[in-house]
């Protein structure tokens, strides 16, 4: 049994994690603990429906970790994973990140657009970007994983073989993206309810947003060379799932019929993604509480654009399923332990 540790437990990728992890047959939850915690809780005084589970919440104790788990979820705010991922490390103990803070390659980027300073740049070199239909065989044998953004995974997945085919453009790339509130944490769910009615609305408007940077990263690591982006998120009025709309000029003149069978012969031999059929879109009910993504496109003839639209649950595949299914990758399990049914 994978003995696992999660950090970070209170928030919604740690329930999240906890929910899966608590029936994946090859696992011991062993750890768990919250930063802000100063006393030993009961699990079932946080969330009552895990009372079987018979598990208490500690105080952030990284010796604790160290004899106690093989493996570390961290689900905290950013910034904080430089506190105890160097421990951890030393300890021979794989991590698998969920926020940002080794995802972005270059430090002073990070530095911009998060507004603090990184202090484990010597553990950035080594880090896996996790995403998994990418970059299942470096993710393998990984020590550190960074657990992509629910926003860039939508981009990507929907991206990549289109890109890696050379069926679009680099420039004028243009990605409209929705999420539930859930995406924003919840302090961000308790303001929303409690300062404005469920409403539609975009924000970081303008090129604002911390996800662009690792949306341009990856990109540009695909077309192989420096590329911008404009990136709209926009809350909708539910509690979780995303889906992005992401337009590219195409490169030469094709049929949508075909590029649907290159996403699909790209994904075959992929668990969790799926290509829909011509005339087919994505839907967030679809993919809701599961770690799916989908993926349906159309082309506009009259504007040259390929018109990709990708859907999952910004919890599960944009957080945390995908934090698992990297876990039974480094781990050599069936990739879909744990996942294939969550409810």
């Amino acid at each position: 049994m994978i003995r696992v540790g999660i950090i970070g437990i209170t928030g919604y990728t740690g329930e999240e994690l906890l929910r899966i992890l608590s029936h994946h047959k090859d696992v011991k939850i062993t750890v768990l603990a919250g930063r802000a915690e100063s006393e030993i809780r009961n699990l079932k005084d946080i969330y009552p429906k895990y009372a079987d589970l018979n598990l208490k919440c500690y105080p952030l104790n990284i010796e604790q970790m160290k004899k106690e788990t093989d493996v570390v979820f961290l689900a905290l705010s950013h910034a904080v994973a430089f506190e105890v991922v160097p421990d951890l490390i030393k300890a021979d103990i794989k991590v698998i990140d969920l926020s940002a803070d080794f995802r972005i390659k270059n430090p002073d980027t990070y530095e911009k657009w998060y507004g603090v300073k990184h202090t484990g740049k010597e553990f950035i070199r080594d880090a896996v970007y996790g995403l998994v239909e990418l970059n299942r065989d470096k993710i393998k044998s990984a020590k550190l994983i960074a657990n992509p953004g629910c926003y860039p995974t939508t981009v990507l997945l929907g991206s990549a073989p289109a890109i890696k085919n050379c069926l679009v453009k680099s420039d004028s790339i243009i990605i409209d993206s929705k999420s539930g509130v859930s995406g924003s944490g919840r302090k961000g769910v308790k303001n929303y309810y409690e300062t404005e009615a469920p409403t539609a609305r975009a924000y970081k408007v303008g090129g604002n947003h911390r996800h662009i940077p690792e949306i341009e990263q990856e990109l540009s690591n695909m077309f192989g060379k420096d590329i911008t982006i404009t990136f709209t998120p926009q809350i909708i009025p539910m509690e979780r799932g995303m889906l992005s709309c992401i337009y590219y000029d195409l490169s030469k003149n094709i049929e949508v019929s075909e590029i649907i069978k290159i996403y699909k012969d790209f994904y075959k031999n992929t668990n969790f993604v799926k290509v829909l059929d011509e005339g087919k879109f994505p839907s967030i009910k679809n993919v809701a509480d599961t770690n799916y993504l989908e993926i349906g496109m159309a082309t506009d003839k009259r504007t040259n654009k390929l018109i990709i639209i990708s859907a999952q649950d910004n919890l599960v595949k944009g957080a945390s399923g995908q934090a698992v299914q990297n876990m039974n990758v480094m781990f050599g399990l069936d990739e879909t332990e744990g996942l294939m049914k969550l409810y």
